[in-house]
């Protein structure tokens, strides 16, 4: 840490420089698996954005149509954040991380001999990276 700066200014500026700079878009917990999410979001890595949008708006399940908001608002963070021309971009990176497990909801199933398995609703977060084609 340099000499006369304090600790908070010393750490702004260090998370400037890491920040991450490519156009992104999340959704966090979303009420899907994120081994199902993970389906849908293989198809569209490495496509352009016209092409990723269309095989996620024909695609018929869940995962797709909010794979489709998430990449409409990657787009539009870098059209309007980063000036960045939407034509040249494409899917870098698509991931479906495990949301947490206290957010969560579960049941009890009732099991023999008077135990309980827990009955979980898996969630997701769902993160969409471009970058700009040369």
């Amino acid at each position: 840490m340099p000499k006369g700066e304090s600790r908070t200014q010393y750490k702004r500026l260090r998370n400037k420089e890491n920040r991450e700079m490519r156009p992104q878009a999340h959704a966090k917990y979303v009420r899907i698996s994120d081994i199902k999410a993970r389906i849908v979001l293989e198809q569209i890595k490495g496509k352009g954005i016209n092409e990723a949008r269309a095989l996620l708006a024909f695609n018929p399940r869940y995962a797709a149509a909010v794979a489709l908001k998430v990449l409409n608002s990657a787009v539009a963070n870098a059209e309007h954040n980063m000036q960045l021309d939407p034509e040249k971009l494409y899917v870098d990176t698509a991931v479906a991380n495990r949301g947490s497990s206290h957010y969560s909801r579960w049941r009890l199933q009732p099991r023999a001999r008077g135990r309980a398995n827990r009955i979980e609703r898996k969630m997701s977060h769902i993160s969409i990276y471009l970058k700009e084609r040369n």
